[in-house]
């Protein structure tokens, strides 16, 4: 008796050749998805410092009764002189025209004409208070000499609370003398750059913050 002859079925598996593998797009892409997610996860580090430019107006007046500034200890010496002390309660806008900008802070600041020699190195320790926008409640600490109000002041930024907890940084200080009033009425821009870490950005506002003038960099 013939046994039937037992049929064996062969799957053949054809693997792509290197010129085949070249010519496909998949794995190139696949490498440059996994590039960009991880290039994306290393930015996110936590600990990573990023920079914040910040620009408000301060508002100061300098006579009548609403003034903003007042020598609270004359100097021995007489004047503007040397042991001359004072503060500051100046309003903190986001624009240089006080018709046409809102109110968003105080610009809180001692000062004390702490120099012999000329320039007289006034010494001042200021505080940004926000009060409107989505700054409220948060402050700025700036620390440092003014050596000329009628040029360009820069100050160091030591710390802050809220927003800018732990911030470092510095900032520039320059009169708008377009809209001020000698004597009677100035106006400054002030620039803040701001160094936070990467684990506050949850709480960064967005870039319009602070009117038009708040850029994250």
């Amino acid at each position: 008796v013939n046994k039937p002859a037992l049929s064996h079925k062969t799957s053949t598996f054809i693997l792509p050749s290197p010129a085949m593998a070249s010519s496909s797009p998949l794995p190139l892409l696949l490498v440059l998805l996994l590039a960009s997610s991880w290039a994306a996860v290393a930015r996110a580090r936590p600990g990573d410092n990023v920079w914040k430019h910040t620009v408000v107006y301060m508002h100061e007046r300098l006579t009548g009764p609403n003034a903003t500034r007042l020598i609270t200890v004359q100097s021995p010496l007489g004047g503007d002189n040397f042991g001359q002390f004072g503060v500051v309660d100046n309003e903190l806008r986001d624009g240089p025209d006080p018709l046409r900008s809102s109110l968003c802070g105080r610009f809180q600041a001692l000062f004390a004409l702490a120099g012999l020699v000329s320039p007289p190195g006034m010494q001042s320790a200021v505080n940004f208070l926000f009060t409107a926008g989505r700054f409220r409640g948060s402050t700025v600490s700036v620390l440092g000499p003014i050596l000329d109000l009628k040029s360009t002041c820069e100050r160091s930024i030591v710390g802050g609370t809220g927003v800018f907890r732990m911030a470092r940084g510095y900032s520039f200080m320059r009169l708008v003398p377009e809209m001020s009033i000698p004597d009677k009425y100035s106006v400054y821009k002030l620039d803040l750059f701001v160094q936070l870490s990467s684990d506050r950005l949850p709480l960064l506002p967005p870039v319009d913050s602070v009117g038009a003038y708040d850029i994250l960099i």
